[in-house]
């Protein structure tokens, strides 16, 4: 289906797949500076696009250089000047028949700068045109080459971003050399939708990026094709995924909610009316002959988890066992001691195994799980090591998926075989918008509505000169038996940004709350991390200086106040979340936002917004708005980005576009698209055979 022309470079399309050093002249050296960009395969250097372009493209005589700019110019070679001299420049003077010019090089050889700069040779020279003793200079010029060559130097030249170690000359050589041999593939696309957009081939699109040939980086067409493309690569692979489930038959589960009737009775509040249609929800996909694959989306506080058990009880009994993994030790805990008591009074049998579990109880836990002695098993990604074998696993609830990537979810879903259902939960609302694209291949149950026990936290704002009141209320707070968190953005003080790193902000408060007073943040090792909060749990530590590390869906029921300092730095989601963290108990929780003077007009709109709403879904919906999809899922922190080339904000038609059309075409043969997943990394995920 897929044509290639013969070229030097690229055998074949899938050379476009081979690591970076494939490419003549990449080097381990210049191997790991590229990787210090996340190129590391030749498909990933397609992806890194152009910001902005050099305009090389005028030649100026020396009658008519502007200071400061960057020009061309074509001159002779009249003379050397190598001084003996230690850390002085070598200079080489030019002229043409309107002037003369010094060309300045620092850290060059002799040798290398006759040979591309040959006495009374006519060359052209491209760079910064500088002024200094009533002489004009370039110095380290970025071009010399010969006047045969005049149109490589003279056009709009375009701009990487490129780290230590890359130079644009080297990084300019290494893309021109893959962008000008690029392999014709057959389109994919349908004619239609070339035609409705205006777009045009794969090829093209990519050539005209890579020469920044339109400076709107974001809605020109050629940038605007390779969105739909990946847009489409990531349906594709949802849609692909949901079918696999919908074709796994399994055993219905028939139960009659007697387990969860006598659990309901142990829980001293009413479910909400989103909380019984939910777990309706998820009861049908456990009656059903289909392999359930949910999402539970709920926002922060309102109950996920009491769901999840009042459906893993329906599992219980009839006799499956069912596994709930969370990704900490501190969480799993929760879970433990929460499904302890509301598990009371029943013969149910609960375990929990996390790193922490010693040698002896881990081995008994094991054995036990074999034989079918345990009903459910708590705990972290060790869950699912190779050695942990259940006897007859009916039902895996997984917390904060989004800690875990579409790969490690389909892994997930398929590890407990054909007749174990899947519940995946997140406290991270994601855009209505967005949720085909992200959530494609599961069903999704939203949950919204707050217990009815849940005081909803008030929120305050205050200028950061005011800073001093807050020790009076954070002493007041300490004084009625209440937990504070004061979040900083930075672990560490930093000469580029101006903002509070959590070390400061502890020496500070230390003086006045000596004994009081502990630290969290994202250097400390995992044991650390769990040691603190577990001191935070016990209020030996009252007071918690903390980064965003502050884990998801972990409850401190004293903890009702929190202190967001450089909240500006900081999107409406994540503010959200972590006003989350307080006001879990029966008293008033209260959020205090510390901002800089001076205020931008969207640092206003935040605050403005999170005074007025406690809606995660709202507020995640006008986070995209202001700041872009990127800060929104959480995904920087499961290390892996949706979208490299497509913008929600900007290419929402693109979006509504794709998915419409991949629900026409998903019951066709998808075949033609393979290579296009494949260029986008997502192949793999299709292709897995976990399970």
């Amino acid at each position: 289906m897929y044509y290639i022309l013969t070229m030097a470079i690229f055998k074949n399309k899938d050379d476009l797949f081979k690591n970076i050093s494939f490419l003549k002249g990449v080097g381990p050296k210049l191997s790991k500076y590229l990787k210090n960009k996340k190129i590391e395969k030749i498909n990933d250097l397609l992806w890194h696009f152009p910001y902005s372009s050099t305009d090389r493209s005028n030649t100026a005589t020396l009658d008519k250089l502007e200071v400061g700019k960057i020009q061309t110019i074509k001159v002779k070679v009249l003379k050397y000047n190598f001084p003996r001299i230690r850390n002085l420049p070598n200079k080489v003077i030019c002229e043409d028949e309107f002037g003369k010019i010094d060309i300045i090089f620092f850290n060059s050889r002799e040798g290398y700068i006759k040979a591309i700069l040959p006495v009374n040779k006519w060359v052209l020279i491209s760079g910064k045109i500088n002024f200094y003793k009533s002489k004009y200079q370039i110095t380290n010029p970025s071009y010399i080459t010969s006047i045969d060559k005049i149109d490589y130097v003279k056009r709009n030249i375009p701009k990487y971003s490129l780290t230590e170690g890359l130079n644009e000359k080297s990084y300019r050589k290494i893309i021109e050399k893959v962008i000008n041999n690029l392999p014709v593939l057959e389109e994919w696309l349908d004619e239609e939708v070339l035609y409705k957009f205006g777009f045009k081939s794969w090829n093209e699109s990519l050539l005209k990026i890579h020469n920044f040939e339109n400076a709107d980086t974001v809605n020109n067409k050629y940038i605007r094709r390779l969105a739909l493309d990946e847009i489409l690569s990531n349906l594709i692979v949802l849609s692909k995924n949901r079918k696999k489930f919908k074709e796994t038959k399994k055993e219905s589960k028939l139960f009659d909610n007697s387990l969860a009737k006598i659990i309901l009775k142990n829980l001293n509040f009413t479910l909400t009316k989103n909380q019984e249609e939910i777990i309706k929800e998820i009861n049908e996909d456990l009656k059903s002959d289909r392999k359930m694959f949910r999402i539970l989306q709920g926002d922060v506080g309102s109950g996920k988890t009491i769901v999840s058990f009042m459906t893993i009880a329906n599992v219980l009994e009839i006799g499956c066992q069912s596994a709930m993994m969370a990704p900490t030790a501190i969480l799993a805990d929760q879970h433990y001691n929460l499904a302890k008591k509301i598990f009371h009074g029943t013969e149910i049998r609960i375990e929990l195994l996390t790193g922490k579990t010693e040698t002896k109880q881990r081995k008994k836990i094991l054995e036990d799980l074999k034989d079918g002695e345990i009903d459910l098993l708590i705990g972290t990604h060790a869950l699912f090591q190779k050695k942990i074998n259940f006897k007859n696993l009916g039902y895996v609830v997984i917390d904060e998926q989004h800690k875990f990537g579409v790969k490690q979810r389909m892994s997930l879903a398929e590890k407990g075989g054909k007749n174990c259902d899947v519940l995946l939960m997140s406290a991270t609302p994601i855009p209505r918008t967005m949720m085909l694209t992200i959530y494609g291949d599961m069903d999704v149950s939203r949950l919204i509505e707050k217990p009815k026990n849940r005081l909803p936290i008030l929120t305050y704002s205050k200028p950061e000169k005011k800073i001093d009141d807050l020790i009076k209320i954070i002493k007041k707070n300490l004084s009625e038996n209440n937990q504070v968190f004061w979040v900083c953005p930075l672990i560490k003080d930093s000469q580029i940004f101006d903002y509070t790193s959590v070390k400061m902000r502890l020496k500070w408060l230390k003086k006045i709350f000596p004994s009081e007073t502990g630290i969290l943040h994202g250097e400390l090792k995992q044991y650390e991390k769990d040691l603190i909060l577990e001191k935070f749990l016990k209020k030996k530590i009252r007071l918690l200086i903390s980064t965003t590390v502050i884990e998801v869906g972990i409850d401190f029921p004293d903890a009702n106040l929190i202190i967001i300092e450089n909240a500006n730095k900081f999107g409406l989601a994540q503010l959200h979340q972590l006003r989350g963290r307080v006001g879990r108990g029966s008293k008033q929780g209260k959020c205090i936002l510390l901002f800089k003077d001076n205020l931008s007009k969207n640092s206003v709109q935040r605050i403005k917004v999170l005074k007025k709403s406690s809606d995660g879904f709202f507020i995640a919906e006008e986070d995209m708005k202001m700041r872009g999809f990127g800060d929104i899922i959480g995904y920087q922190q499961s290390g892996e980005k949706f979208f490299k080339i497509a913008d929600p904000i900007n290419h929402i038609d693109l979006f509504n576009y794709a998915e419409s059309y991949i629900k026409k075409i998903e019951n066709e043969n998808l075949d033609r698209f393979d290579f296009l997943v494949k260029l986008h990394d997502k192949a793999e995920i299709i292709y897995s055979k976990n399970g």
